[in-house]
């Protein structure tokens, strides 16, 4: 899919295109971690592992309970990825969760994140899914954008999760209703 942002947002539609794309989202994943970002990993944190975390990835690819999505510059660099993680219950096929929506410490402030986020609000509504959920870092940029971009706060979990350096932090959970 092209974008007017000087990026273009390809779905990995398969566990073959994320194995092959393991190393730069690896390399994406280890700049924000290395940032700070509080998305479920503690420094140090190397390549090796974030390439690890990104290959067992593929089995939940492969049979279709997530999607990832690739922002790539206009060279092909990775600039930012998010995944659509589908609920897997019984009773809640029109549920699904936003994760892992990073954008490299260097290609900030571009809409990056914003271009990933709708491509899986799209995705998600495409396939029925009519509500989504996420969480994260309570006074992060992400909150703020999470907020403009029309997800609702449920409230802050104090101490939920450990930023990087291993100091407990507050999360925020957030949902939205999607409708055509």
């Amino acid at each position: 899919m092209s974008h007017p942002l000087d990026i273009q947002l390809v779905r990995l539609g398969g566990e073959p295109e994320l194995l092959k794309a393991v190393d730069e989202l690896a390399d994406l994943l280890v700049d924000v971690v290395t940032g700070g970002a509080s998305i479920g990993f503690l420094l140090p944190f190397e390549h090796v592992e974030a390439a690890a975390w990104w290959a067992a990835q593929a089995p939940l690819v492969a049979d279709g309970r997530q999607t990832v999505w690739l922002a790539r510059g206009d060279g092909g660099q990775p600039l930012g990825t998010v995944s659509l993680l589908r609920a897997d219950k019984p009773n809640s096929p029109h549920r699904a969760e936003i994760a892992k929506l990073m954008v490299r410490r260097d290609a900030r402030g571009r809409g990056i994140a914003g271009a990933l986020l709708a491509a899986a609000e799209t995705a998600a509504l495409a396939e029925g899914r009519t509500l989504l959920t996420l969480d994260t870092e309570t006074g992060s940029p992400a909150e703020a954008l999470y907020a403009r971009r029309g997800w609702t706060s449920v409230g802050v979990v104090p101490g939920y999760a450990a930023a990087p350096t291993g100091e407990p932090r507050p999360t925020t959970i957030f949902y939205k209703s999607l409708s055509a």
